[in-house]
């Protein structure tokens, strides 16, 4: 008999290390985890780890085949910066294995009898600002505004939605006389920071990569400009928010993507708390036109007022207790001999 089961792909990054933590501590269904890499050994031992590739078809059908999947959270992608020197690699990776696995989720829906639940994280790269004074001018961006990417992933991300919402409300509609319907669910994330994982390329990585660098004593030149401002969120805050959506009864939800958020800072107000955690941090700024110009197309904020309405989003980690609590400490305390 299938066991009954959450499925975590791309579980080997930074957002898959802090949820297999969480689940493993409160979840009451087995966690199946998959990546293209193996897990770190001190989270592997948590979960069912399955090391593979999310567009081997003949994979995910054994998996099916062993267990029952009833949550989804679908975290596999290739990153901003990267997407952009790989396009065509991208868009297979984040557009066709988010496809094929909301066709394994929708078919497990109607062989269940009732919804599999697939979690998205999505990104603030779903937004797409013309120029800096229309992002000065919309400080706190809804969900439905500026959805004009200038990035493979930032598309590749917006039409995931897109892809999940049909599957959740359309498909299937004229296939069958009662159809069961998927129940995707999407945030939208700002820039996510982690104390326990080592930046992995992200267009938003500057921010860490300061904390990182400064920690191991090592000079760090920024790759944007001092007045550039994006939100930022601690990975805990992340976490909760996958959660949170998660566990939300679905007659309370108004929407299928909701923006969630904690702060916003420039470059320079980032250096200024790094520096006063690591007085002797050596953080210079030379902006790299690319990513600059990727960044300078994000939203200075979010408006996350549906998150708050609809299922009780708050963040536990403002700026202070972000640095204070949780960054410096556990990034001081990685790089210690």
């Amino acid at each position: 008999m299938r066991k009954k089961s959450i499925l975590i792909t791309g579980a080997a990054g930074e957002i898959g290390d802090a949820l297999i933590r969480s689940l493993a501590q409160s979840a009451t269904n087995q966690v199946i985890t998959l990546d293209i890499r193996p897990l770190p050994p001190e989270i592997s031992q948590m979960v069912t780890h399955v090391q593979g590739d999310l567009l081997d078809q003949a994979l995910l059908a054994r998996l099916v085949s062993e267990y029952e999947i009833a949550t989804i959270y679908h975290l596999a992608a290739l990153l901003s910066t990267r997407a952009e020197f790989t396009p065509e690699a991208a868009h297979k990776v984040n557009v066709e294995g988010t496809l094929g696995l909301l066709k394994l989720a929708s078919e497990q829906s109607l062989w269940r009898g009732e919804p599999v639940q697939f979690i998205f994280p999505s990104s603030i790269a779903a937004y797409g600002m013309p120029d800096l004074e229309t992002k000065a001018k919309f400080p706190h961006v809804r969900e439905w505004e500026w959805n004009y990417p200038t990035t493979m992933y930032g598309c590749n991300k917006l039409y995931c939605e897109l892809l999940g919402t049909y599957y959740s409300h359309n498909f299937r509609q004229l296939a069958a006389e009662k159809p069961v319907m998927l129940d995707f669910r999407s945030v939208r994330f700002p820039g996510l920071i982690s104390a326990f994982t080592v930046p992995s390329g992200g267009t938003s990585d500057y921010g860490p990569e300061m904390l990182h660098a400064a920690a191991k004593d090592e000079a760090y030149a920024c790759f944007v400009r001092e007045d550039t401002i994006i939100p930022f969120m601690a990975m805990p805050d992340a976490v909760k928010a996958l959660l949170g959506l998660a566990a939300a009864p679905a007659s309370g939800l108004s929407r299928t993507v909701y923006n969630v958020t904690s702060f916003s800072l420039t470059a320079a107000e980032f250096r200024d708390q790094v520096v006063r955690a690591f007085p002797g941090a050596q953080i210079s700024f030379d902006p790299d036109l690319k990513r600059q110009g990727i960044v300078d197309s994000w939203p200075a904020g979010l408006n996350d007022h549906d998150a708050q309405r609809d299922w009780g989003w708050k963040p536990d980690y403002d700026l202070e207790r972000s640095f204070g609590e949780y960054l410096v400490p556990n990034i001081r305390s990685r790089y210690q001999d």
